[in-house]
């Protein structure tokens, strides 16, 4: 199995995961189990192609809430998925609101604790590595 794939299906299973408990917590929010692979796959999908283009639209309301816009367009795409697939339903928005938060909040948290899919930051310590010696490959201005 390609590195790719792997982390394709772990990526998959924590939005699943994600998804299930949101739905069990959130009133409105109701799945079949087919209906939730789907569902969690369509997300994917939609959060892959088109959330980017939605972002780019909604430049200025995010900055304007200062990212806050996010909650709705995250809302807006779980809503979405709920209309768009019979075994995956969301009643209203509202549902679709908390549900995507808790969506976004557990997906965090797993990816934390399974090591992956997120930025990494790394701090290194120590002396910065020496300039090769010799001209370097071009001029120095010490200023």
């Amino acid at each position: 199995m390609s590195q790719n794939f792997a982390s394709f299906l772990k990526r998959w299973m924590i939005t699943t995961v994600a998804v299930m408990l949101a739905a069990n917590i959130v009133p409105g929010i109701t799945y079949t189990a087919s209906g939730l692979i789907l569902a969690t796959l369509l997300l994917g999908l939609l959060n892959a192609f088109v959330r980017p283009i939605i972002l780019v639209l909604s430049l200025p309301f995010l900055i304007m809430t200062l990212g806050l816009f996010l909650l709705f367009i995250n809302a807006l795409l779980l809503y979405w998925v709920g209309h768009i697939l019979r075994g995956f339903h969301v009643e209203t928005f509202t549902a679709a609101f908390w549900g995507s938060l808790i969506v976004s909040i557990v997906s965090m948290m797993l990816n934390m604790l399974m090591k992956g899919g997120g930025p990494r930051v790394e701090i290194r310590r120590g002396n910065p590595p020496r300039p090769p010696s010799g001209d370097g490959g071009g001029p120095v201005i010490d200023v």
